[in-house]
């Protein structure tokens, strides 16, 4: 058994990360971890050619974040071991990017229209090197000199609820764990203690009943926060009777983002081979 510690859940300038997949390569080693996945939202690198890969002596799992609706409920799909060249995957995310281009056209004119600022698509563009997310848009806030920095950025014009907050088209979650399955790849629910859901037991049954393998158990939550649903340990252990799988991640962006967690989560490196023994299209 390979020995070492993983962090799967990390993203990179493909989608609202500061760094490339070599950087992130270079700081997981720095940190001393043996694994990381590489998430992007609703996209994959186009460094990452096959599901996966060593580099530089660091195992790195071909992964994505995708959004997805949960019966009503807003939430992401973790997948790992996709295959980057699925035909069906590929289709999947080219329309959740031209989705998250309207979605960023719409909260540009709610910054102009309703706020007065003056913004437009090329300035998040040349921000941005992949898909458009909202912290491009809070970055170039941040340089306007609209806001201080991100947390301004996200709490004055940019949360669920502010006024230049839009929502994006998501997909059933069935439809989008059957996606990620068809490319190979397994299926975890991220960060899920700040999902708002109305009852748990009710809806990690029908998790279970719709096919997801695991749950991120481990993911470096803010203490202070008062925005989590459930008991993080209480999670993990309705997810253990139901027989789900466990990953963990520190959900790193890079340095100068809106989250730099790198070296917070180390997962066990059999919670890793739990994972690939679970594949439904083997390596």
């Amino acid at each position: 058994m390979t020995q070492g510690t993983a962090d799967l859940h990390m993203h990179t300038i493909a989608s609202d990360g500061t760094v490339t997949v070599i950087e992130q390569v270079r700081r997981a080693k720095a940190a001393g971890l043996s694994c990381i996945a590489i998430t992007d939202h609703d996209v994959i690198s186009d460094d990452l050619t096959e599901r996966v890969t060593m580099i530089h002596g660091i195992e790195v799992i071909t992964g994505v974040e995708i959004k997805a609706d949960f019966d009503g409920v807003t939430g992401e799909i973790l997948g790992y071991f996709v295959d980057p060249v699925s035909d069906e995957l590929r289709s999947f995310l080219t329309g959740m990017e031209a989705a998250r281009i309207e979605r960023m056209e719409e909260m540009i004119r709610r910054c102009r229209d309703e706020m007065g600022i003056d913004i437009g698509l090329e300035d998040v563009r040349a921000v941005a090197v992949g898909n458009l997310g909202r912290p491009h848009l809070a970055r170039v806030l941040v340089s306007k000199g609209i806001v201080g920095g991100f947390s301004e950025a996200f709490d004055r014009f940019l949360k669920r609820g502010a006024p230049c907050y839009a929502p994006i088209e998501k997909d059933n979650f069935r439809d989008v764990l059957q996606i990620v399955h068809r490319a190979g790849g397994v299926t975890s629910l991220p960060h899920p203690c700040l999902m708002k859901v109305p009852e748990w037991d009710a809806f990690l049954d029908e998790l279970t009943e719709a096919g997801i393998d695991a749950i991120e158990a481990f993911y470096p939550y803010d203490p202070s926060s008062r925005s989590l649903t459930i008991e993080p340990r209480l999670l993990q252990t309705m997810a253990e009777k139901r027989g789900f799988l466990l990953t963990g991640g520190s959900d790193d962006h890079g340095p100068d983002s809106t989250k730099e967690s790198l070296g917070s989560i180390r997962l066990p490196y059999e919670r890793v081979e739990a994972l690939r023994a679970a594949l439904p299209i083997p390596l």
